[in-house]
């Protein structure tokens, strides 16, 4: 992967910038086509804030969807390799591509609960935890509301969309 300046990134055209940024948010290229209205970008920062505002901006329905277009954790994208390789490297990082037979079996259960309740996967910053507190806090997470859900989904969205712009961008 090819970082980029920050320069360059503002002096982009849509396209071109859509293509840079859009895969930092999950198969929403939506996001990056409205942030690039907001240039140029002071800083990293600003950047990242200018993303994050088009999805609090959106409507509800637009949110959710974007919610339901993340994978699942070692779901049924990661069985069948359709994930994106963001995802792919995310996940592997927290070893939910090595789970045994037991492991898999209890995130599958999680992941339908969860799924169930609150009418999206599972979102959580991977890199910022282990597989450990991945399950402690899928568990956890079940039984919350569905809107404290979508305020900790969007909060860990931020933290996961921050890891894959730093990655990306440089100042």
């Amino acid at each position: 992967m090819t970082r980029l300046n920050l320069a360059e990134l503002n002096a982009m055209d849509r396209d071109a910038f859509v293509a840079a940024v859009g895969p930092t948010f999950e198969n929403a290229a939506w996001i990056a086509q409205a942030a690039w209205a907001r240039r140029p970008f002071a800083t990293i920062d600003a950047l990242h804030a200018a993303m994050l505002d088009v999805v609090r901006e959106a409507s509800d329905e637009r949110r959710v969807a974007f919610l339901r277009g993340h994978p699942e954790l070692a779901g049924r994208e990661a069985q069948a390799g359709t994930m994106t390789v963001e995802s792919v490297g995310e996940q592997r990082s927290a070893g939910l591509d090595a789970l045994s037979r037991d492991e898999m079996q209890e995130m599958q259960r999680l992941n339908r609960v969860y799924r169930d309740r609150h009418g999206f996967p599972f979102i959580i910053a991977v890199r910022r935890h282990t597989k450990q507190q991945i399950f402690e806090a899928l568990r956890t997470r079940c039984a919350a509301s569905t809107d404290t859900e979508h305020r900790a989904a969007l909060e860990q969205i931020g933290f996961i969309t921050r890891g894959r712009i730093d990655a990306l961008v440089h100042a």
